[in-house]
């Protein structure tokens, strides 16, 4: 059973499958059928709508999400808003009255997933005001494609809505809907029965005696990238483990040497640590697919996955993060560099599950780059993704990490380009022979993104437009007041 509410009612519905998704539970069972079904894997935002959950304070706070690959078990103990739920009688809501008056609609089959975009930016703007520039217009709606319309009219109405007179739905106004969502959030019973079986364990110790007697069960986190299997793949997710509640893999612990990030923390709670210590990793976000995935994909799945073009693996590997593992026989640590063994391959035992990511705190003039290579700037899976990280000590390089995407059958390090540079001057010479050392150890596969000799041309070229960087910034120390001129560096946009 999922109990949670929709549009302010409460909803339990019984006998769900365990691969049901928010979509198909909105359109069968309950007959909502404004929210449309495009692509069925996350990157039209024809589907989306606003998923509200209690923080720390009780408020409900709303975040948009693709329904056509969120578990509809996910909404237990959350208030669910979809666009027939913002009107209030004949009296529209400033984001859809915006539209209408914009003309932001032509066929209007993308239009209620742009408008619950909207909605959520509104509500995000009524909650902590702030201007609305033109990259938060751009990480607000990156994830709805529109394929009549044209944006202009679209950014009109999102620039305009704060004009129109406040006119919340008759739901916003109940004292009790806040308290009421939260007492819902309870575990799940996960009693197995024709439906299917989908549990959701509350801590650590019961996801460790969950994988014990149910080795083969299916983690979900965000869903993701999982949920394609059913949509996509038409199989059937029958054993489900959600470990999104689990408390432990939630947690971010501070040590001095870094952070442990637990597994379950979404790509979107994570991001203003990243801007505070790591702004090229952040700034990598906003290429991250789009607000939507980012809302509820998480760190560790990301890196479970195992694809070679997982846009965070490069990253951590160019940090070299370490992975805490867990599972009924306990814990192990193991670097990053060692869990990736072949295509979709890792060193996870069949009962184990990644705990936390390990990101160590950044070293005193070090310096990182990361840039992404795909066809379009927003909502893209990558061709090549690049790494960098470097550190320069009196005129050479030192502690040199390259690390690629989408140029081999793993995310992996390029150890011989790094022996090129390291303890070198970062020169024309150097930076060929890294080059050459490149081309020669990482192989490349050809497909719709790119060939192998384009990403092999890309990698190389991205290694050039490193040195032509580093030539172009200044002293490492600048004398007047002895403070390092390369910092942990901002640039992640390469397209």
């Amino acid at each position: 059973m999922i109990d949670f509410y929709l549009n302010g009612r409460r909803q339990r519905c019984t006998d769900v499958s365990a691969d049901t998704s928010i979509l198909e539970l909105l359109r069968t069972t309950l007959g909502q059928t404004g929210t449309k079904e495009g692509c069925a894997s996350g990157d039209c935002g024809a589907c989306t709508v606003a998923i509200g959950e209690p923080d720390a304070s009780g408020e409900l706070v709303y975040h948009n999400a693709n329904a056509c690959i969120t578990p509809a078990h996910q909404l237990e103990g959350c208030h669910l808003v979809t666009v027939e739920g913002l009107a209030r009688g004949e009296r529209l809501h400033p984001a859809q009255a915006a539209m209408v008056d914009c003309h932001g609609s032509q066929c209007g089959f993308c239009t209620p997933g742009i408008v619950m975009s909207l909605f959520t930016l509104y509500e995000n703007q009524r909650r902590r005001p702030a201007p609305l520039t033109q990259a938060r217009l751009e990480e607000a709606l990156g994830g709805n494609l529109c394929r009549c319309t044209g944006y202009r009219p679209i950014r009109d109405a999102a620039l305009s809505m704060g004009d129109y007179p406040a006119a919340e739905p008759e739901w916003a106004e109940d004292p009790m809907l806040a308290s009421n969502v939260a007492w819902l959030r309870r575990p799940a019973d996960g009693a197995p029965g024709a439906a299917g079986h989908y549990v959701a364990p509350q801590d650590l110790a019961a996801l460790r005696a969950l994988k014990a007697r149910r080795p083969g069960a299916r983690l979900v986190a965000g869903g993701t990238d999982l949920w394609l299997e059913a949509t996509q793949q038409l199989k059937t997710l029958d054993d489900i483990i959600d470990v999104r509640q689990v408390a432990e893999l939630n947690a971010v612990e501070e040590t001095a040497e870094g952070w442990w990030i637990g597994a379950a923390v979404t790509l979107a709670r994570l991001t203003p640590l990243l801007a505070e210590h790591y702004p090229a990793f952040e700034h990598l976000m906003h290429r991250f697919a789009s607000s939507q995935i980012r809302n509820r994909a998480t760190l560790g799945g990301n890196i479970a996955n195992a694809s070679p073009i997982g846009d965070t693996p490069p990253v951590l590997l160019a940090l070299d993060a370490r992975l805490r593992l867990d599972g009924p026989r306990g814990e192990r640590e193991l670097p990053l560099a060692e869990f990736f063994l072949d295509y979709k391959r890792t060193a996870l035992a069949e009962d184990e599950f990644i705990a936390a990511i390990f990101l160590p705190r950044p070293a005193t003039e070090a310096n990182l780059k990361v840039w992404k290579l795909s066809k379009r700037r927003e909502d893209d899976i990558s061709a090549v993704l690049a790494a960098f990280a470097w550190r320069l000590e009196d005129g050479v390089m030192r502690d040199v990490h390259l690390a690629f995407g989408g140029m081999a059958a793993i995310p992996r390090r390029a150890p011989a380009a790094e022996a090129a540079l390291e303890g070198r001057a970062p020169d024309a010479e150097a930076f060929a022979a890294a080059r050459a050392a490149l081309a020669e150890e990482l192989t490349p596969m050809s497909d719709v993104r790119g060939s192998a000799d384009y990403r092999r041309l890309a990698a190389g070229n991205l290694l050039e437009r490193l040195r032509l960087m580093i030539e172009a910034q200044p002293a490492a120390n600048d004398a007047d007041n002895n403070t390092p001129a390369t910092k942990v560096t901002l640039d992640a946009y390469a397209h």
